[in-house]
């Protein structure tokens, strides 16, 4: 009850503070299992991202969340487990005993949606940085499951890296044409591929 009381008010305050409106422009917000793909400059990214889903799809999408930076043992790791249901990822690329994209492929096999931002660090929000290849391998593995670009403007105003509290300003979160990995497609082409529909949708 707590963490879904939290997790109302975090909603509701990311909204107000944006004024952003889910923009579907390429599909609609359909309960498909879906990789929502989105630029990545603010720690508000995730919640703005989460908090434009309907709250049907809202409940069965999860975000995916640094390791080190949110499983802290104290409130961080409290909102990312028990408020976002978030899934743990190590940036180094080394998960003991198991492949790094495992608790991904755990997440995508129980029927859940993700957030993810696969340049793997906070840009400056002007240029999208070069995509890791998580998510070319999230693709060939999962190849039934939707890749979504999502756009979000003016985060990086909002909760700048380095700042502690957001300053209200307007945002958008757009939601562009789903598509997957095509037959033979390698993983270059590919990640240049979803970096172009990316930034597409800026506007």
């Amino acid at each position: 009850m707590l963490a879904w009381i939290i997790g109302g008010l975090i909603t509701g305050t990311a909204k107000a503070l944006t004024g952003a409106q889910a923009q579907w422009v390429g599909c609609g917000p359909y309960e498909t299992q879906r990789v929502y793909y989105a630029n990545h400059s603010s720690h508000l990214d995730f919640i703005l991202l989460w908090a434009a889903l309907p709250p049907k799809l809202r409940r069965r999408t999860r975000p995916v969340a640094a390791a080190d930076y949110w499983w802290d043992g104290g409130f961080k790791e409290f909102l990312i487990r028990r408020v976002f249901n978030g899934v743990a990822v190590e940036r180094n690329g080394h998960a003991a005993g198991a492949h790094p994209l495992q608790p991904l492929f755990d997440a995508l096999d129980e029927g859940a949606s993700l957030i993810i931002f696969p340049e793997g660090t906070r840009g400056s929000g002007e240029e999208l940085l070069p995509f890791k290849s998580g998510i070319y391998h999230l693709a060939k593995d999962r190849p039934n499951v939707e890749l979504v670009p999502v756009w979000m403007e003016n985060c990086y105003r909002v909760m700048p890296k380095g700042s502690f509290l957001p300053v209200p300003l307007l945002c958008s979160v757009r939601f562009g044409e789903p598509t997957r990995l095509a037959v033979e497609e390698r993983k270059p082409a590919f990640l240049e591929r979803l970096k172009s529909a990316l930034e597409g949708l800026r506007a």
